[in-house]
């Protein structure tokens, strides 16, 4: 059996920007990605914690160092700049696997960067 489980957030980034122009998606500083073990183009959820709205994209890096966190296309009607979200990354774990897991929960400060892991 497998089970669905949270593999990595990052917990409490704010938005820098939105883009309703763009074709869609959210990008994100490539040091977030990577500390959160994100690849380009992976399914997220995100979850606005300043308005409640939840919703599911996919990430693309932008520049990197920069801090960024977009929302692009219809994902910047579900918030504004300075709005704080938690992006979450899902996997399937068999149950053996479960037995040694724990996810990667990256914190950020207050613009962006690497705070904790």
């Amino acid at each position: 059996m497998f089970r669905l489980m949270l593999r990595s957030k990052i917990h409490r980034a704010i938005v820098t920007d939105s883009n309703l122009d763009y074709e869609g998606s959210l990008t994100v500083d490539p040091l977030l990605l990577e500390a959160a073990s994100m690849l380009p183009y992976e399914q997220v959820s995100v979850s606005n914690l300043n308005n409640g709205e939840r919703f599911e994209t996919y990430v693309i890096p932008g520049k990197r160092g920069a801090g960024e966190m977009v929302l692009n296309g219809p994902t910047a009607r579900k918030g504004v700049k300075g709005d704080k979200v938690i992006v979450f990354c899902y996997e399937y774990f068999n149950e053996e696997e479960l037995k040694t897991f724990k996810p990667k929960i990256v914190l950020v400060d207050e613009n962006n960067r690497v705070k904790e892991k």
